[in-house]
């Protein structure tokens, strides 16, 4: 089971087109996912709110460039416009396996004044893998404040135990129709996404660090896949959008819930630039 995580930059490549199109021919000759998770999706943000943009719905336009998959858009932004629609701004997950619950957490946003920010979501969906059930959650952290990004990394740690919790509770599906219709909840997550950090920022090892509940911890895929190699670049390889003028590696799969051994492989894209980001798939034994 491949799971891929790209941040499209609201589909707006090197050469500063935007082709939701691209996106989705890019990502299928990438891999052959079974759940791709993207984040910086637009809708109502024409140039020059978002360069390059003509305003489309690409929340809308994904879902229809990728047949055959679940969409599930994740919107963290949510304003007014001048033309009277509402603008969104966001994440999305797509899965070519049956999806269960959703989840849509707001992750914190505290004040840190003078510094720019956003709202901030981590979408989750539990999908249907062939060997059993996968929470899938991906996110965008704060770029500018490492106030907001530490706080976001705590929510994303209470997300991860609290749905451990939950599949450790014993509780059965209920189908009886209603909105307290009850969905178990796996213990096998994948936590995916731009997380504005990197290896060596404090923000990786709070990522892995131990629980008190009886969670297992989360840990970074790539070390498992491959051990003592690091892991190659993500971000400004071909577009220098950071102000350091420094390619990052900012784009993680973290997984927990006993899936170490059910990692098989992981793949860096480091040749397309249909974004400023480089795309990252995971195999899986599921």
């Amino acid at each position: 089971m491949n799971v891929m995580t790209w941040n499209v930059q609201w589909c707006r490549g090197v050469d500063q087109r935007v082709d939701p199109a691209r996106i989705a021919s890019e990502a299928k000759r990438i891999a052959d996912f079974d759940v791709l998770c993207l984040q910086e999706i637009a809708d109502n943000f024409p140039d020059p709110d978002l360069g390059g943009s003509a305003g489309e719905d690409q929340f809308a336009l994904l879902a229809t460039l990728l047949p055959g998959y679940t969409a599930i858009p994740g919107i963290a932004v949510d304003q007014p416009a001048k033309n009277g629609r509402r603008r969104h701004f966001g994440n999305m997950i797509l899965s070519r396996h049956p999806v269960k619950q959703v989840y849509r957490h707001l992750l914190p946003y505290p004040s840190d004044p003078g510094v720019p920010g956003m709202p901030r979501i981590a979408l989750e969906a539990v999908v249907s893998a062939p060997l059993g059930d996968l929470r899938v959650i991906t996110t965008h952290l704060e770029y500018y404040s490492a106030l907001q990004r530490m706080a976001q990394v705590e929510a994303l740690r209470t997300i991860y135990a609290e749905g451990h919790a939950h599949a450790r509770d014993g509780r059965v599906t209920m189908d009886d129709g209603s909105p307290f219709q009850t969905f178990i909840r796996p213990q096998w997550t994948v936590i995916t996404g731009d997380f504005n950090f990197e290896p060596d920022a404090p923000e990786h090892p709070r990522m892995l660090a131990a629980f008190d509940d009886g969670a297992p911890p989360l840990f970074d895929a790539w070390h498992v896949a491959h051990p003592g190699t690091p892991h190659p670049s993500t971000f400004c390889i071909y577009q220098k959008t950071d102000s350091s003028g420094d390619e990052l590696h900012c784009d993680f799969i973290f997984a927990g819930g006993g899936l170490e051994h059910r990692v098989r492989g992981m793949h860096v894209d480091q040749q397309t630039q249909a974004s400023d980001h480089q795309p990252v798939t995971v195999t899986l034994d599921l």
